[in-house]
């Protein structure tokens, strides 16, 4: 199995078990931050501004991001834009902890960090290619992908708990204190090459990623379905709260075990992407149809039930995510990897906004029950369309 051969590797093992300390404080604040905002507002449409706005960026720095990670060495990237995420965790546990937030503070930082996630998405997807080498790349973006839905596992259920005794601010501090082995392990990658140098004008440079995913009949495909999965299927940061404090009336440990079956899912799809190798556009579809019954699921507002059905959300979305991001990644030249994973990033972040905010409206114009019974149904619709012949794969790039 690549995955575990990669482990084998020394720099790439540090890398990887620094990367799941980042991702289980990420996760952490997650909760905390749906949690939060609750509690300030008791409002699910609030609640969902407020992870839209943490996706508006994506439009905004996505595509500039790529022509950075095709420019300029990825590591160096990655030390302004995990430093930078690490500073507004620490200033945000500051005011949460001294009982000086407001709703207007958890929006600014909402779209502070998510300018910063917008940036550093596009520039750690390629550097993961950089440094699994592209031969072993499929085993890196199963192990990535474990890692990643591990601490989406356990992070949501150690905030659950850290939340009831000491409060939200707590996982935002520890969120703040998880960048630290990351930062220390990118200072002993060396610096990678340079790439080209352009013309000055980063738009033009990044037309070329676009123009990629528009020519190539797969990705574009691929793009096309990730698209609507994320805008009508994949919105459980405002679902989840939302579903268990304004449905099943849960305690923030009952919130906390509802978002770790969406990572129990998560991790099974994992998995199974690790054993079965090489990604197929029939997974992608599995994906979206385990998307659509998990939002079906919901309609009856039971919490063991729901325990199910978002652990099935989890395993569809992630069985969406590593497949198309596979097919993508080992579709692209090299010189312009980071602008054609820009492209990806935008579709897959920059739905997140309006996914986000029509989540939370659908909540608050027809319960929660009917909300995710009209998304479910959305789902299914794109799945049904998708079932119709797939473009031949051309052979990958040299």
């Amino acid at each position: 199995m690549l995955a575990l051969a990669l482990l084998k590797d020394p720099l790439y093992r540090s890398y990887w078990f620094a990367l799941f300390t980042s991702q289980m404080g990420t996760w952490m604040q997650s909760a905390a931050q749906g949690w939060l905002v609750l509690l300030l507002t008791g409002s699910a449409e609030r609640l969902g501004l407020v992870v839209a706005l943490q996706f508006l960026p994506s439009l905004l720095f996505s595509l500039p991001a790529g022509v950075l990670a095709d420019r300029y060495p990825k590591r160096n990237l990655l030390f302004f834009t995990q430093g930078g995420m690490m500073v507004l965790a620490l200033f945000m546990a500051f005011l949460i902890l001294t009982e000086q937030v407001r709703y207007g503070h958890v929006l600014l930082f909402a779209f502070l960090y998510g300018a910063l996630n917008a940036m550093d998405l596009p520039v750690r997807q390629s550097f993961t290619v950089e440094l699994a080498g592209k031969d072993r790349y499929p085993g890196a973006i199963a192990l990535n992908s474990f890692g990643f839905n591990t601490s989406r596992l356990l992070g949501p259920a150690l905030a659950g708990v850290l939340i009831a005794l000491f409060g939200v601010g707590v996982a935002y501090l520890a969120n703040a204190l998880s960048f630290l082995p990351l930062l220390f392990v990118l200072k002993r990658v060396p610096l990678g090459p340079r790439g080209e140098e352009g013309d000055g004008r980063w738009w033009r440079e990044a037309q070329e990623g676009v123009r990629f995913v528009l020519e190539h009949p797969v990705v574009r495909r691929v793009v096309g379905l990730v698209l609507f999965a994320s805008l009508l299927g994949m919105n459980f940061q405002t679902l989840v709260p939302a579903y268990a404090r304004l449905v099943l009336g849960l305690s923030a440990t009952g919130y906390g075990g509802l978002l770790s079956s969406v990572g129990f899912g998560a991790l099974g799809a994992a998995l199974v992407m690790a054993f079965t190798g090489r990604p197929k556009p029939g997974r992608l579809l599995l994906g979206v149809f385990s998307l659509s019954l998990a939002h079906l699921g919901l309609f009856l507002p039971y919490a063991f039930l729901a325990t199910f059905f978002l652990a099935l959300g989890g395993f569809g979305m992630i069985s969406v995510l590593i497949n198309a991001n596979t097919l993508v990644q080992l579709s692209v030249p090299d010189r312009i990897r980071g602008r054609v994973m820009a492209v990806y990033s935008l579709v897959m972040l920059g739905t997140g906004p309006l996914g986000a905010y029509l989540t939370g409206l659908l909540f608050e114009l027809l319960g929660g029950r009917l909300a995710a019974l009209v998304l479910g149904g959305a789902v299914l619709m794109v799945g049904l369309y998708q079932l119709r012949p797939w473009p031949k794969e051309p052979s990958p790039p040299a």
